[in-house]
């Protein structure tokens, strides 16, 4: 995982979130406590104004993908 994650890491918050919450089911989590989540993650760096509807999808579902593994 990189030491700093911005908002072009996908895959690694993913990761970053599946590992720091592993009993959440990705899909029940709203996008404003998603935002809060990722933004709470000590390696995230990323501008939280850079935080949009698609990027978040994107990193839900890859978390999701992570926790049905």
């Amino acid at each position: 995982m990189a030491a700093t994650l911005s908002w072009d890491d996908i895959g690694d918050i993913a990761d970053a979130l599946f590992a720091a919450y592993p009993d959440l089911e990705p899909l029940t989590v709203s996008f404003p406590r998603l935002l809060q989540m990722i933004l709470g993650l000590a390696e995230f760096s990323g501008e939280p104004d850079a935080a949009n509807e698609r990027r978040l999808e994107a990193i839900q579902m890859a978390w999701y993908d992570l926790a049905e593994g």
